[in-house]
């Protein structure tokens, strides 16, 4: 295992692509970890669309950055209170969608620190059945990382108010949900700890030391922090990549599975489909993109729907769901 040194940057955008810089180009056999605090952001996943998941007064007043991340899943508030991970590896059959292979050190650093945390739901960590963190994951040919979150001091009234989450998902989990499903690490410490002393607990629960000299570091030299601040010029700190247009559509449909929403929004001309997106908070391993542009000039209409998915593994896209599942959302 190789450690990532950030710098002790807090800017989300230059974290998240510093994360994907290492998984796409710092091709390594080595797994690597990597540990960012962000100032006060909202995390978007990947096919999301961020303009109905956050309330955008709340974001200007409070000064919140809004980025895209490269991974599914649904949306997170970040602040200096909140410890990010991401475990970056080599792809290993049956490895993605496996949270316990990755979460264990964390857990065990949580555990020792007197929390109850454990594995629960289909990527949190719980402790007394409270969320404590969230985790996703993406995977390129070759390497895959697996991230997540610990609200560890963070401001949960500023997680409830910047975010706005959907009917269906505040529906699933009960009208009282948000605030009290979740929870702060310090709540359960049985020491007074810092945000940086929980770092340091989860470096040594990984490495068997903190002692920066005897951990093995990655190297990042100038032209990778080069690549790093063009990939934010370009990508995450572009309107394009964190909010993007919103399609045109005169059908919308969506359903909630316990593998995440799926929203279409579908635009139908002359019984055809002209244009399609799918949004949700879904946790696929591909690109739904493929998905779309598969569909666009199908007639719209079940069976040909479904002809043209014939034969694709949908789970690749959409996580646990059914060929049926995805065509009922689609046309009904």
């Amino acid at each position: 295992m190789l450690f990532v040194d950030n710098h002790g940057i807090d800017d989300a955008r230059v974290n998240l692509a510093l994360e994907e810089h290492v998984l796409r180009q710092k091709v390594t056999d080595e797994d690597c970890v990597l540990f960012y605090i962000n100032a006060p952001a909202i995390i978007i996943g990947r096919n999301q669309n961020t303009i109905e998941e956050i309330d955008p007064d709340v974001v200007a007043a409070r000064g919140i950055t809004v980025v895209r991340r490269i991974s599914g899943g649904g949306a997170v508030y970040h602040d200096l209170g909140n410890l990010n991970f991401s475990f970056m590896t080599p792809v290993v059959s049956g490895r993605f969608s496996r949270y316990d292979h990755f979460t264990r050190p964390v857990i065990a650093a949580l555990r020792a620190l007197g929390v109850p945390a454990e594995l629960g739901g289909r990527n949190d960590i719980l402790a007394d059945g409270r969320k404590i963190s969230g985790n996703a994951q993406f995977a390129t040919p070759n390497r895959m990382f697996s991230h997540g979150t610990l609200l560890f001091d963070s401001n949960l009234d500023d997680v409830t108010a910047a975010l706005r989450p959907k009917p269906g998902k505040v529906e699933s989990k009960g009208i009282k949900s948000i605030r009290s499903r979740v929870a702060n690490i310090s709540e359960f410490t049985g020491e007074r700890i810092t945000v940086d002393e929980l770092r340091e607990r989860i470096l040594e629960s990984i490495f068997g030391t903190r002692d920066r000299a005897r951990i093995p570091t990655m190297e990042l030299t100038a032209a990778d922090w080069d690549a790093v601040r063009a990939l934010v010029e370009q990508k995450y700190g572009s309107w394009a990549w964190n909010y993007g247009e919103n399609p045109a559509a005169n059908v919308q449909r969506a359903r909630r599975f316990p593998a995440g929403e799926i929203d279409a929004r579908i635009d139908v001309q002359g019984g055809r489909i002209a244009g399609l997106r799918l949004f949700g908070d879904f946790m696929g391993q591909r690109d739904v993109a493929e998905l779309e542009a598969r569909l666009r000039g199908v007639p719209y209409d079940r069976d040909s729907v479904a002809a043209a998915l014939a034969g694709v593994d949908l789970g690749e896209y959409f996580g646990a769901v059914t060929a049926d599942d995805v065509v009922d959302t689609i046309v009904g």
